[in-house]
């Protein structure tokens, strides 16, 4: 064990002395490894004796522990120790082969051949005509601009953000809307702007999982709130905030990923309120919203002082088109914009006008309504192979979320799917942590085949597997 001891106030350069003492402290750690000071193999010294050696709590050296792991500086386990890591004698080839632990439960590169039920993209219903004259028309009417980097915000993409994001009885103004790169930009966008290494942002037990790994990748901590009946509770969102005191919540009311379900409209109160006695940001990622009727009030309109409100394309009308928009609460959009570009490089402006131009002409409305009329047709393709069975849809739900019948387990039927030539998703996909919570369920996308017939020989097939005994199922390679 190193006899290594900081002084915070000495022995940093000046422009790191400001900030949390946490992240102070992980920052000298970082540039004492990066120095040498600190040599791979390294044993820190415990949380408690540094905390009383230099004079802070043991929670804020817990931070800066935690904060070094997450940039992959360290490692440990309990009751072992602190240690600095070594990557130098692992060969770069090797390294790179080497899954990392915040990539999800689906391979990189998807083999050729497959029936794909694990994506959830926009049904193709023939609208790359639309998007090539409309993109004639841009290349045309702005041939510098598609040659330059975007350095304004027309207008007209922030129209089209409002008007997207509207709902029944609430539209955004257009002063608070931001452009970005799709929904999930949007998301690392807010996390950038409104938290800080260390925060913890509280997520459901089954969500939207890359939104979760991005934010252990940022430094920051997901927690975890307990659903029932597919969504979390006010209850529990409560406790949390009592007890661990998140600094965000990510919410997906209207159509819940993976459970397919709706937040009732007392939900969306109660959750407005909470998070306003306990000073707690709101993402509400409404992605799926736009292929629903959404008929229940948004929760940014009950709380639009501290709610994110996100949309976009890629459920609807054209995942590749990669248009998204958030609603920002007062005098944060322009906070939200330079966190996006500073993460992203920044919106290109043939894909922004491309976004704006769908949603202002009325392109993407029609399309709109071809996928939705496609999607209830292979909703009900669903429901007929899969009856009898224990799932969860909607007639506008672009998923299922099936119950496996005893003894499957979800991990192992996705393996036997696959065998059979089928791409599903686990439970453990969309799981944000470790949990003890089993729900021994698989969701299966409905969009992605390319005709009726193909979803339906992938449908086909799962319902075999679910109707076949696991025992015949050999896991061996």
């Amino acid at each position: 064990m190193t006899n290594w001891l900081p002084n915070l106030e000495t022995d940093i350069e000046p422009q790191q002395r400001r900030g949390p003492l946490y992240m102070r402290l992980a920052n000298r750690i970082e540039s004492d490894i990066a120095q040498g000071v600190l040599p791979p193999g390294t044993k820190l010294p415990p949380q408690r004796n540094l905390a009383f050696d230099i004079g802070v709590t043991i929670g804020t050296v817990g931070r800066a522990y935690n904060l070094i792991r997450e940039r992959g500086l360290v490692t440990g386990e309990v009751g072992r120790g602190t240690y600095v890591t070594s990557h130098k004698d692992v060969p770069l080839v090797e390294r790179s082969n080497q899954s990392t632990p915040f990539g999800g439960t689906r391979g990189a590169i998807i083999e050729p051949g497959n029936i794909r039920l694990d994506s959830t993209a926009a049904i193709d219903v023939g609208q790359s005509e639309s998007i090539e004259r409309l993109l004639q028309n841009i290349v045309r009417q702005y041939p510098r601009e598609v040659t330059s980097y975007s350095r304004t915000l027309p207008q007209g993409w922030l129209e089209a953000g409002s008007k997207w994001l509207s709902t029944a009885d609430w539209a955004p103004e257009p002063a608070s809307i931001v452009p970005t790169l799709g929904a999930h930009s949007a998301i690392l966008a807010i996390i950038a702007a409104v938290t800080a290494p260390g925060d913890k942002i509280a997520f459901e037990d089954l969500t939207y999982c890359s939104a979760a790994r991005s934010v252990n990748l940022m430094g920051r901590r997901s927690i975890i709130m307990h659903t029932q009946a597919g969504y979390a509770t006010p209850d529990d969102f409560e406790r949390l905030c009592a007890q661990q005191h998140p600094k965000l919540v990510f919410l997906m009311p209207s159509l819940h990923n993976p459970t397919a379900t709706t937040m009732p409209e007392d939900y969306r109160h109660a959750f407005a309120d909470i998070a306003r006695r306990y000073n707690v940001w709101i993402i509400e990622d409404d992605l799926y919203g736009s292929v629903m009727k959404r008929e229940l009030t948004a929760i940014a309109r009950l709380a639009p002082e501290r709610t994110f409100y996100i949309g976009g394309l890629s459920k609807s009308v054209a995942a590749g088109v990669r248009g998204g928009w958030v609603a920002c609460p007062p005098n944060l959009a322009t906070r939200v914009y330079t966190a996006h570009k500073m993460l992203t490089g920044g919106m290109p402006f043939t894909m922004a006008e491309l976004g704006a131009q769908l949603v202002n002409s009325g392109e993407a409305d029609v399309i709109r309504n071809k996928v939705c009329e496609e999607i209830r047709a292979r909703e009900a393709i669903a429901r007929s192979i899969f009856a009898g069975l224990d799932f969860n849809s909607q007639p506008l739900a672009t998923f299922l979320w099936v119950k496996l019948p005893d003894p499957w387990l979800s991990a192992t039927f996705k393996n036997a799917a696959l065998n059979e030539g089928v791409l599903i998703d686990d439970e453990d996909e969309f799981k944000p942590g470790r949990t003890e919570k089993t729900f021994h369920r698989v969701r299966l996308g409905i969009t992605v085949p390319a005709t009726r017939e193909e979803l339906t020989q992938g449908f086909s097939i799962v319902r075999r597997l679910m109707d076949t005994d696991n025992a015949s199922y050999d896991s061996y390679s």
